[in-house]
């Protein structure tokens, strides 16, 4: 058994239960997250007919009792209400965050016994249990290079296996349990580089992706993490989804980037939070409808809250971007102390004016020209037009896109000349932004391939393409099982914006999660049909490969295709490739 599996199971700590309570596992937090930027644990813990201000008042006791006991006296401890339940964290020293598992978990046994009138067990034999975990856990050298790190204004990045200290070509790694003494450090040769996060509901691919050619533009070595990789330059270093910490740690350890874009989704947020408190700029760019649910994040004001979170990764002077077209970002950014800079579609959106008269930075669409306000004048970047990702102005979350990624370039202190290069050579095909709207030609007849899975993005696509002319139209849709039934109705019937002729629904018998065979494609069809489409309209597929093969076998010149494609992806872009 290595330390690390060691310390994951070093106690088993039990507690009171009933039904109306359920509790999830404590997990570590090792940055800045939704509820705030310290490292420790959190729990949450999900209540029937039980009054969660009983419960934050318990844990007001209990948690700061388990604190002074251990002698953490200078950590903290929150909590936040959720509808159905409420989460619990406590704060610890950073090479700590296994013992504040156990910590958070005995403050929680005495909560629950308290609440259900169960007897406690022995604090001072629980409080030596986890005592002799930190002895185990301490790592002196760490918390010595965590403050010599912040004396020299230079941030530093922690995990079970490597610590680091700066970024990209002012870092340095040593592995986390051979770590040099502060004065062995040369700490002149370590250096911030200009890092941004990326996050929102629909865009932060697409704008992390944009971001990234702009910083190429400038001569940088640029470098992203995503949902699909982490790339440095034209050096792919892993596929798969990096959107949590953990991507962010392996690209700013790299000593070849200069610029880093970060694109940070809700799961790493909430799970972990985000690598670091030295970032230049962050973006929200939209919350909308999706992946509700978990961690007592259940309505869209709530995931607004959490996608925030990237405010709390800002050094002092940093810069938030905000979309200031989108309702659940405007009412958010009243409970950030960051500064903003707004975009919009619209030159005389209200914080748009309102910006401009304060000697803000915002950035806005004026006479079908990308401007940026920057505080005394206003400068036009490029036309729409110029922007291929705009698909010559339909594509309006695009434009969006590409004000979010402007403000962030300009934060991020580039050249105008580089952002003008970046969005006049970005392409929105499968080589630079690949599932994004790729438009493809098969027998004459346009066919477009994007991944969007909610109703806010399909939402977007469908529109941008429903006016493009074509003598008939056809749309490929599947959803997976874990979404509600109403969310199912809800894609589909966004998904008749794009005013199809014919509509195939495709099976995904990999992403059934729990639903029979042909459950969702009867539930499509059935929502189609309510729509007032002719059932002969709708035809049925068993993959998404089958449904994309159905319909490029039907196409003839002017022609028009959306595929939505949730599942083989390679499979179906072979397909349009050949």
């Amino acid at each position: 058994m290595d330390r690390i599996e060691e310390l994951e199971n070093a106690l088993t700590i039990t507690s009171a239960t009933s039904d109306t309570i359920r509790v999830d596992d404590a997990r570590r937090l090792t940055g800045p997250g939704l509820l705030w930027d310290k490292p420790g644990a959190v729990m949450d813990v999900f209540l029937t007919g039980t009054d969660t201000s009983q419960v934050a008042a318990l844990w007001k006791t209990h948690a700061r009792r388990v604190l002074d006991a251990l002698g953490w006296q200078d950590q903290d401890l929150t909590h936040r209400s959720f509808t159905g339940g409420i989460n619990l964290a406590l704060s610890a020293p950073m090479d700590q965050l296994y013992s504040a598992i156990f910590a958070a978990q005995t403050a929680w046994h005495f909560c629950a016994a308290e609440l259900l009138a169960a007897a406690p067990g022995d604090f001072d034999q629980m409080v030596a249990d986890v005592r002799a975990v930190m002895a185990k856990e301490a790592n002196p050298a760490l918390i010595a290079l965590i403050a010599a790190a912040e004396a020299h204004g230079v941030d530093i990045l922690c995990d079970d296996d490597e610590v680091s200290i700066g970024h990209g070509t002012g870092s340095q790694t040593w592995p986390a349990d051979a770590l040099p003494a502060p004065g062995d450090v040369n700490w002149s040769s370590l250096h911030n580089i200009p890092v941004a996060f990326i996050t929102g509901t629909n865009g932060k691919t697409t704008t992390t992706r944009l971001l990234e050619a702009i910083a190429r533009a400038s001569g940088k070595v640029a470098g992203l993490t995503s949902t699909e990789f982490v790339r440095v330059g034209n050096d792919i270093l892993d596929r798969g989804d990096y959107s949590g910490p953990g991507g962010g740690r392996m690209l700013l350890r790299d000593k070849r980037l200069e610029i880093a874009c970060l694109e940070v989704a809700r799961g790493g947020i909430l799970r972990r939070g985000l690598p670091t408190r030295a970032a230049t700029a962050a973006a929200v760019t939209n919350v909308a409808n999706d992946h509700l649910g978990q961690y007592g994040v259940n309505t869209v004001p709530e995931l607004a809250q959490a996608k925030f979170a990237v405010h709390r990764t800002l050094a002092k002077g940093g810069v938030l971007v905000l979309n200031a077209d989108d309702a659940y970002v405007r009412a958010e950014a009243a409970n950030t102390p960051a500064e903003i800079w707004w975009f919009s579609l619209d030159a005389q959106n209200d914080l748009i004016r309102q910006a401009r008269d304060a000697g803000k930075c915002c950035a806005y669409v004026q006479n079908n020209n990308i401007v940026f306000f920057n505080g005394s004048a206003e400068q036009v970047v490029i036309a729409v037009s110029d922007v291929p990702l705009t698909m010559g102005g339909a594509a309006k979350y695009n434009i969006l896109n590409a004000l979010a990624a402007s403000c962030l370039a300009l934060a991020l202190d580039l050249p105008v000349q580089a952002l003008r290069e970046g969005l006049r050579g970005f392409k929105p095909d499968a080589k630079d932004n690949p599932g994004r709207c790729n438009e493809f030609r098969y027998n004459d007849a346009r066919v477009f391939v994007d991944f969007a899975h909610n109703p806010h993005s399909i939402s977007a696509v469908c529109n941008a393409l429903s006016d493009l002319p074509a003598k008939r139209r056809f749309i490929m849709l599947s959803h997976a099982g874990d979404r509600s039934d109403q969310d199912i109705r809800d894609v589909t019937a966004t998904a008749l914006d794009f005013q199809p002729d014919v509509i195939v629904a495709a099976e995904l018998e990999d992403y059934l999660r729990g639903r029979e065979l042909g459950e969702i494609p009867d539930l499509i069809q059935k929502t189609i049909s309510e729509q007032g489409y002719d059932a002969k309209q709708v035809l049925r597929a068993s993959s998404p490969s089958q449904a994309a093969s159905m319909i490029l076998e039907k196409l003839v010149p002017g022609d028009l295709a959306l595929l939505l494609v949730l599942s083989e992806r390679d499979t179906v872009l072979a397909m349009l490739d050949s």
